[in-house]
């Protein structure tokens, strides 16, 4: 199987399971809070941790495939935040330190001005 077809199905997979999640988060807790995304982003940072944690002691061409398809796939349609919260600690563990607070900062601040300025923009195009 190509690597597309692998992050393709572990994507359609991972984005499922965010979908019930969230919904079962949703009508057990409310939705004063978003205790699904809360909790999706937390997991997926789990897992990524401990499944990259374990394929570092595999064999690189056996353990391919899996990485593809969970790490890329299933996580990324679960949550991207995993990524985001790998690439950060790869960097504080490198001792990038100021690299790795301006991308922390960065990311959140610009993530958060960027969906501001296109709900502002979507209000504005299509009210």
């Amino acid at each position: 199987m190509s690597d597309a077809m692998l992050v393709f199905v572990g994507g359609g997979l991972g984005a499922l399971v965010r979908y019930y999640v969230g919904m079962f988060a949703m009508k057990t807790f409310g939705m004063a809070f978003p205790w699904g995304t809360f909790f999706i982003n937390i997991t997926g940072s789990f897992i990524m941790g401990a499944v990259i944690s374990w394929l570092a002691f595999q064999e690189p061409t056996a353990s391919k495939w899996f990485r593809v398809f969970f790490t890329t796939g299933v996580l990324g349609g679960y949550t991207t935040f995993s990524t985001f919260s790998l690439d950060s600690f790869v960097l504080w563990e490198r001792g990038e330190l100021m690299l790795a607070a301006a991308y922390v900062l960065g990311s959140v601040v610009l993530s958060l001005l960027a969906v501001a300025a296109g709900m502002l923009g979507g209000r504005m195009l299509f009210q």
